[in-house]
């Protein structure tokens, strides 16, 4: 684990909506305070029970948020992509601790801000407040989203509900949306197996509602005709 004493610009500032609304010059004076750590894939960024007092913005590559239930089961959050960001809950309630693993799924580039700063930027630019309280909305509704789903849908229904997620409002009648991370993540995110939503996938596919393509890619043969199969 490579660390640097700090950031030589600002592109990770300039990534995240929490910041990059702010004047140039403010931004670089974040960068300033920012340093830049660099982990291998599989590296830990962090283990659940570790004091959390530290805001982590993805640069580049990808990071994999998940719990581990009492019996080590993994349980899949969400993925980091870059521009991205965890830690939030260190600037409203100093002394927390993680309840989530971090780790790189492929090398990966973090810039790290620590908590006195960043509540001092805080004071300096109220607005900072507001687009992390929106980040951090949008997240709770997406958990409470994913923990419903899983109480009360099939699987098949849990995966088209995603897939049509990933579907872009603008999108032509047959969308190619592209998985972003893996269908082993997307089975634990979903609450399930490798396996089941291997099968569900082909079962998709031979129903000719979806096509499997390469690279994580799914085209949607029929959006109407798939939302109604999960009916």
């Amino acid at each position: 684990m490579e660390e640097k004493q700090s950031c030589h610009h600002a592109q990770c500032v300039r990534l995240v909506p929490i910041f990059n609304h702010l004047e140039d010059a403010e931004m670089d004076m974040i960068a300033a305070s920012a340093r830049v750590l660099h982990l291998q894939k599989g590296e830990i960024l962090f283990h659940a029970g570790e004091r959390d007092d530290t805001l982590y913005i993805v640069n580049s590559g990808k990071v994999r948020m998940y719990r581990l239930s009492d019996s080590g089961k993994e349980q899949l959050v969400r993925i980091l992509h870059p521009g991205d960001f965890t830690g939030e809950y260190t600037i409203f309630q100093p002394g927390s601790t993680h309840e989530n693993y971090a780790e790189a799924l492929e090398n990966t580039s973090i810039c790290q801000i620590n908590q006195v700063d960043v509540q001092r930027y805080l004071v300096e630019y109220p607005e900072i407040s507001l687009k992390i309280l929106s980040e951090v909305t949008r997240r709770l509704e997406n958990s409470e989203r994913q923990t419903a789903q899983v109480a009360i849908e099939n699987v098949e229904s849990r995966l088209i509900a995603y897939l049509l997620e990933l579907v872009e409002k603008e999108s032509n009648s047959q969308p190619i949306v592209t998985l972003p991370m893996s269908k082993k993540d997307l089975a634990s995110y979903l609450g399930t197996t490798p396996e089941s939503i291997s099968r569900k996938f082909t079962s998709l596919e031979q129903h000719g509602l979806i096509e499997q393509l390469p690279k994580k890619r799914i085209k949607i043969l029929d959006v109407d005709e798939l939302l109604f199969h999960a009916e």
